[in-house]
């Protein structure tokens, strides 16, 4: 089992910078959508489903979050970082 996280992780790694950056900003929508479907009055939605709506969003938020740091490693989140900081010359390749 644990050959296989490795090889999940090594092909990650594999992918480019800008992919790692697609797949981490993947993750605000799906952050929106899991707190966001709570708003809906019960009447169109049941308490039960919106668990799991919460479940499956939230679990896809946090996937899309992990992948992309994974896809990005130290380099590419200091990058991002550096970016958000202000100096948005440093993220062109």
């Amino acid at each position: 089992m644990k050959t296989i996280f490795i090889k999940i992780k090594t092909w990650l790694q594999g992918l480019s910078f800008r992919t790692g950056v697609l797949v981490l900003a993947m993750c605000i929508p799906f952050y929106i959508l899991s707190f966001a479907q709570m708003a809906v009055p019960s009447e169109y939605l049941s308490v039960e489903a919106k668990g799991v709506l919460w479940a499956a969003l939230f679990g896809m938020a946090k996937a899309c979050q992990y992948g992309g740091l994974t896809i990005l490693g130290v380099e590419g989140y200091k990058r991002v970082k550096s970016w958000f900081k202000g100096n948005r010359k440093q993220i062109e390749p």
